[in-house]
């Protein structure tokens, strides 16, 4: 019976007694590092779920990385739908002198050049004003001209090229928007790899490439798409989704039910090698809720790491991604409440018990939870 049912009662027995026999029932997991108890909910006989183990030694035996995650239908994500062939042109590096009625997307076509990047090379900001006469220094390197529904992913993965160059490469921020005509500079490969094919199967997506580069790109005059308020309203995958402007409220916590966090953010363990979240060890099943309002951009099992995973993103750069989900409720482009339920926890990916991996990010950078959230 829940801590409810036995306050409820009529027959009420004297709570001295009752405190140790409640003591007992619950689990002690925690500690200075345990999820607060206050967001533990009640759980019926047919909710309860198996728990974690009771040790750290007791290591439980993880689902295969590629095993299946249960999942909403959905289309398949837009670097899939919309594949990208590298056609770049090779542009040497040269000058141009501006004629008369010329704009820079006219000195980017007459050179080959993406107009980003000559304005970048010469110093020129918004409105890009240029004169007749002016000689302009045009970067050489690999261009490619970015079609209808291209994402960063799909590109990066044509050429073999880790998105990350690319972004940088390309001076891209925040919103990380791609437009139709676009000519996007594409960074010479990594040395070993001989051909664009066995650099485009040796791709692999992690969380920074979804979060800035998993958006198709919009024509000149299209405008992103609203999201949706339900999972049944599927979003095309070749559409762009509206994000939040700004981030409404603060942050809370990703679960209700008592964990314990069995990684912290940073540097761990010998080899200093950096987490870049928080893990909560949780019995499977578990609900896991949206940290604050915001917009699904991504719900699937890509990155193998992380099994099931939600990426949320919540205006002002921020964006949080809950991941080793066994079950995926939302859909790419819903829109979700703080508290709402988006996934169930799991054991999927390289977790090595149930339990929910958290990260929260400010534009690219990862953040450290236990600063954002309220305290324990």
């Amino acid at each position: 019976m829940g801590v409810r049912g036995i306050v409820g009662s009529r027959n009420m027995v004297p709570l001295v007694v009752l405190l140790p026999a409640l003591a007992a029932c619950i689990p002690q997991v925690g500690g200075p590092e345990a999820v607060p108890s206050r967001y533990r909910p009640r759980q019926e006989a047919h909710e309860r779920y198996d728990s974690p183990p009771a040790r750290d030694d007791q290591r439980y035996e993880p689902h295969r990385i590629d095993e299946g995650v249960a999942a909403l239908p959905a289309p398949p994500p837009a670097w899939q739908a919309r594949p990208v062939t590298a056609q770049a042109r090779y542009v040497d590096a040269s000058t141009d002198v501006v004629q008369s009625g010329d704009t820079l997307r006219a000195v980017g076509d007459r050179t080959g050049a993406g107009s980003e990047a000559i304005a970048r090379a010469n110093g020129l900001t918004a409105p890009f004003v240029i004169r007749s006469g002016q000689r302009l220094t045009i970067p050489g390197g690999r261009y490619h001209p970015v079609r209808p529904g291209e994402t960063g992913i799909a590109i990066a993965r044509a050429y073999g090229v880790d998105w990350s160059r690319i972004v940088t490469a390309n001076g891209l921020s925040e919103p990380y928007t791609l437009r139709v005509g676009m000519r996007v500079l594409i960074p010479d490969p990594a040395p070993g790899m001989s051909s664009a094919a066995e650099r485009a199967a040796a791709f692999r997506l992690d969380v920074d490439d979804i979060v800035t580069g998993s958006e198709p790109a919009l024509a000149s005059n299209q405008r992103p798409a609203p999201p949706s308020r339900s999972p049944r309203r599927v979003l095309a995958p070749t559409q762009a989704i509206t994000e939040p402007g700004r981030l409404r409220g603060g942050f809370d916590w990703p679960l209700q039910m008592h964990g314990r966090i069995v990684a912290k953010f940073g540097p761990s363990g010998a080899s200093g090698e950096r987490y870049n979240g928080i893990k909560i060890a949780v019995p499977t099943g578990t609900p896991v809720l949206a940290a604050a309002d915001g917009v699904v951009a991504y719900a699937g099992s890509e990155v193998p790491t992380l099994g099931g995973l939600v990426i949320i993103k919540h205006g002002d750069g921020w964006t949080t991604v809950y991941g080793y989900a066994s079950r995926l409720l939302v859909q790419r482009g819903q829109s979700v409440k703080r508290g709402q339920t988006i996934a169930m926890s799991g054991d999927t990916g390289l977790a090595d018990r149930p339990e929910l991996h958290f990260e929260m990010r400010k534009g690219r950078a990862p953040v450290d939870p236990m600063a954002q959230l309220p305290r324990l």
